[in-house]
């Protein structure tokens, strides 16, 4: 294995699903303080992007299924639509300084809650919600050693 050649990966893209472009903007956007990086149309076909807040170099990528960006059969466009409200198609992991207040201002964004935030025992404290079209989004904070749950692990 050539091992210089995998030295410069990183991530550069994540894409989210959406089949309503404008609401998931708004989320991202001003709920969560991304930067709009990208948003260009070609025909039907929307291209946006966003950069979060401390991590310039990666871009959201809210990519529209809908939109022209796939080549879907009607039957497919409704099991992607399905798997999207369900929550199964993208998610999203954010962490921050101060998962409570994030969970807080999050929930005064009128987000669906999915988790309300508490200590796991993997080492951080998290919280979820969904986005406005469906999507997982999780927030978490590393927690200090001293309060890491013991795990309780089920055979």
């Amino acid at each position: 294995m050539n091992a210089t050649a995998t030295t410069s990966l990183a991530i550069a893209n994540v894409f989210v699903f959406t089949n309503d472009t404008e609401a998931s903007l708004t989320f991202y956007r001003d709920t969560l303080g991304c930067a709009v990086h990208t948003d260009v149309s070609n025909g039907g076909f929307r291209w946006v992007t966003l950069t979060p807040p401390t991590q310039p170099e990666i871009e959201i990528v809210l990519h529209n299924y809908t939109g022209g960006g796939l080549p879907l059969t009607d039957d497919d466009a409704e099991a992607m639509h399905d798997l999207l409200a369900k929550g199964l198609l993208s998610a999203v992991l954010f962490t921050c300084a101060d998962v409570d207040a994030l969970f807080e201002h999050v929930r005064a964004s009128g987000a669906e809650v999915l988790q309300e935030p508490a200590d796991q025992f993997y080492g951080v404290r998290d919280c979820a919600f969904r986005d406005p079209v469906g999507n997982m989004v999780r927030f978490n904070q590393p927690l200090p050693a001293d309060r890491v749950p013991a795990a309780n692990w089920q055979e």
